[in-house]
């Protein structure tokens, strides 16, 4: 988080920022960095274990149904990033699935890692409710213990429609593969003379 603008003169704008903290699970360290080490939050974040997307999947098409709303086959309620959990629909994804996540709050300057296939909370379009104004940087990588996950996204975005923004292949895992063993070969290769002295 490289920039968290607060308007000056808008004390109803913290107690807002600090009921929201608060409805979204945070920790009480993490309510008082704001409140008593005055840092400046930029974004709540709501983040699963990826041991957990099956559940968390058929949890939102069970409230969708629930709701009236159909769930089409190439639709993922988890990549359409059209559900907001809620504290209550977060009470119920605990008692129902057993699943509980971690309430994450981004100060000014934090980085948040988010692991391989972890669900992490969408709301109105984005993946985090962002606090106030802010700017982040994001970076996606693919680590070597995480290609075979890293192929099992790849496989689902397949599967959503043509039109969905995921549907495309983001992670560029076999293009990621083929430069990572190209360089590897490469740096042998250099040193291959070195590598058969006894």
């Amino acid at each position: 988080m490289v920039y968290v603008g607060i308007p000056k003169g808008q004390a109803d704008q913290e107690e807002e920022v600090l009921k929201t903290i608060q409805d979204g699970d945070s920790d009480e360290l993490t309510i008082k960095r704001f409140t008593e080490s005055r840092e400046k939050p930029g974004a709540l974040w709501h983040i699963y274990a990826a041991k957990d997307t099956e559940k968390i999947r058929e949890f939102l098409k069970k409230v969708a149904e629930e709701q009236g709303q159909e769930n089409p086959v190439d639709h993922d309620p988890i990549h359409d990033q059209s559900w907001y959990l809620d504290r209550s629909l977060r009470k119920r994804l605990h008692q129902e699935y057993g699943v509980q996540g971690w309430a994450i709050v981004q100060f000014l300057g934090d980085v948040v890692f988010i692991p391989a296939g972890a669900p992490h909370q969408a709301r109105t379009g984005g993946h985090v409710h962002n606090l106030y104004s802010c700017i982040k940087v994001a970076e996606d990588f693919v680590s070597p213990e995480h290609v075979k996950h890293c192929f099992w996204l790849t496989q689902e975005f397949r599967y959503l429609s043509h039109t969905h923004t995921n549907h495309e292949d983001k992670l560029q895992v076999k293009n990621v593969i083929y430069h990572a063993v190209k360089d590897a070969v490469g740096i042998l290769k250099a040193n291959e003379s070195s590598l058969s002295r006894p």
